[in-house]
């Protein structure tokens, strides 16, 4: 496979992915999903969706791998959880909408930063630990 055709392949995985990560941030307000089914979706969606990343892409390996390990992983544990009419359903309401508009998640932004901001006080306050000793 030329160079060419690897991201081809690549963008149209990405937009797979995509695809079922939408289709699953619908399923997460049908009823008929168990409650932790609920809670783990939003916390992969929101991390998906986020437009800050959790470990920032120009670290290298680790900023990569943050995308290419966390999403993925989760949403394959929830699709396991998720009946597969529900699924269907969400994944047809998926595409019409993707066909129209890109989704963001402020929730997942809010709790990035505030993961960001828990690490930078702890960091801080190591530092100043040291300093005054």
């Amino acid at each position: 496979m030329n160079r060419p055709e690897l991201i081809t392949s690549l963008k149209n995985r990405a937009t797979a992915l995509q695809k079922e990560a939408y289709a699953l941030s619908i399923a997460v307000r049908d009823r008929r999903v168990p409650w932790y089914a609920r809670v783990l979706m939003a916390l992969v969606l929101a991390h998906t969706f986020s437009p800050i990343d959790l470990i920032p892409d120009f670290i290298p390996v680790l900023g990569v791998l943050d995308d290419l390990i966390i999403t993925p992983l989760g949403i394959a544990l929830v699709l396991k959880m998720i009946p597969a009419q529900v699924m269907a359903e969400a994944r047809q309401q998926a595409q019409e909408r993707m066909e129209q508009r890109r989704p963001i998640s402020r929730a997942g932004a809010i709790m990035t930063v505030g993961i960001w901001l828990v690490i930078l006080a702890a960091v801080g306050w190591s530092v100043a630990r040291l300093i005054t000793r």
